[in-house]
């Protein structure tokens, strides 16, 4: 019997969606890949498999919009197989895969590769993105059209400036034509320069490059007056600054389709995390005041950003132990994404629904897609106990990169089971 075939009977566990709020237990069926039944309805008949969710909630599969899967390129920070696996235990069922792999994303060829390696080796669903330009280089177009056609769910930068507005908007007016999803980090390079940390108090005392919020505030409100020009569907990944939430939420109110995600770690740290140099906290964008995360929880509170990201950029132990501004940017996060969400629910922050939806039907309406936990839905579901405790560390994270941004103390939430059409990718049922 196939993995498609198996029939599988949730019980016990607390349902946790857009619909429902995790207060009531239930039973969930699972049949073909797919949600058969709810409720009593699920309770009837003889199954394959029966998994007791006591204790947990069970929520649609999270969806990362920018993870870094390594692959193809330097197999010492990862491969799709490690981080892919990492996902799963994470609570991901489906993450798009960043063009800024080695060759670059800009040809069917290359989507054709990580569609085929993640087909044999990944236990979660793979999205690629495509480069907007070859080589990500910012100035040649990619044949974003042909790169749709082979697999490619969006285009991206890649957090790679484009050479100008008119290439931008030439970018905008083709992917307009062909009905295209542009996923854009906003970045004025000019401006960021060489910075590594918030052009702020931070950088003033430590003698840090700095970064200004200009840097990204002047790029988002290109990209908006462009897209509100051409009409293209826009979704600005990782913002950093409040300002840039006051941006995109006044463009939506005049009708622009632009839709913006923030990366986990930017909710929940501030520029304060360099103060001892600790170069897990070179990020890119950098990490801002507590003004701006403020303004970035209010922008996912109230829904001007849809989808919480875990910009997962996993390294080997070399490019993070160099003096910080000569080490490589990124976290490592996608298996403690999740549990960085239960501290901002903890602290009173986020409801546990506004985190979830966040994660799942959040990010699913960017890439056209529904996540729920509705018969007829795609049997991609998380099970995971908020109240069990984990540990970060060397030995315990899948991930090939082991700089994640809370180690070695206890972190809030397990994930128990997580299932991709109605397959265990991870299950080990122990923290």
């Amino acid at each position: 019997m196939s993995d498609q075939q198996t029939t599988v009977r949730i019980i016990h566990g607390r349902l946790l969606d857009g619909e429902h709020d995790g207060s009531a237990v239930t039973t969930l069926l699972l049949q073909g890949g797919h949600i058969a039944a709810v409720g009593a309805d699920a309770e009837i008949g003889d199954v394959d498999r029966v998994i007791d969710a006591s204790g947990c909630l069970v929520a649609p599969g999270f969806i990362d919009l920018n993870c870094n899967l390594r692959e193809p390129g330097n197999g010492q920070k990862g491969n799709i197989a490690s981080e892919s696996l990492a996902a799963a235990r994470g609570g991901y069922t489906t993450v798009c895969a960043s063009p800024d792999t080695s060759p670059v994303n800009d040809s069917s060829a290359v989507t054709n590769l990580i569609r085929d390696v993640a087909g044999r080796q990944s236990p979660i669903r793979i999205l690629p993105l495509g480069a907007v330009t070859r080589g990500l280089e910012g100035e040649l177009l990619s044949d974003m059209a042909g790169l749709t056609r082979a697999g490619c769910v969006a285009l991206s930068n890649g957090g790679a400036q484009l050479r100008n507005a008119r290439i931008l908007r030439r970018c905008m007016a083709y992917a307009r034509t062909f009905d295209l999803t542009l996923m854009l980090a906003p970045v004025n390079q000019a401006l960021a320069a060489d910075g590594y940390a918030h052009d702020g108090l931070v950088t003033s005392r430590l003698g840090l490059l700095g970064i200004p919020e200009v840097a990204e505030t002047t790029a988002v409100m290109e990209l908006l007056l462009l897209a509100e020009e051409t009409g293209v569907r826009l979704h600005l990944n990782q913002l950093s600054c409040a300002r840039s939430v006051e941006m995109v939420a006044d463009a939506q109110r005049r009708g622009v389709a632009v839709s913006a995600d923030v990366a986990m770690h930017q909710l929940l740290f501030t520029e304060d995390a360099l103060a001892g140099f600790d170069s897990r906290f070179h990020v890119r964008p950098p990490l801002r005041t507590e003004a701006d995360r403020q303004g970035l929880l209010a922008g996912v509170r109230d829904g001007v950003i849809g989808a919480i990201v875990s910009q997962h950029q996993p390294h080997d132990s070399a490019a993070k132990q160099a003096p910080l501004g000569a080490t490589e940017p990124g976290l490592s996060t996608i298996e403690s994404v999740l549990s960085m969400g239960l501290e901002l629910v903890a602290d009173g922050e986020l409801t546990l629904s506004q985190l979830v939806v966040a994660l799942t039907s959040g990010p699913a309406a960017v890439l056209g897609e529904t996540a729920s936990l509705a018969v007829g839905q795609r049997a991609d579901l998380c099970v995971f106990d908020a109240d069990a405790s984990w540990q970060a560390g060397d030995d315990s994270l899948l991930s090939a990169g082991k700089h994640a941004p809370i180690r070695h103390c206890p972190l809030k939430g397990v994930v128990r089971h997580t299932l991709c059409a109605g397959v265990e990718a991870w299950g080990p049922g122990g923290d």
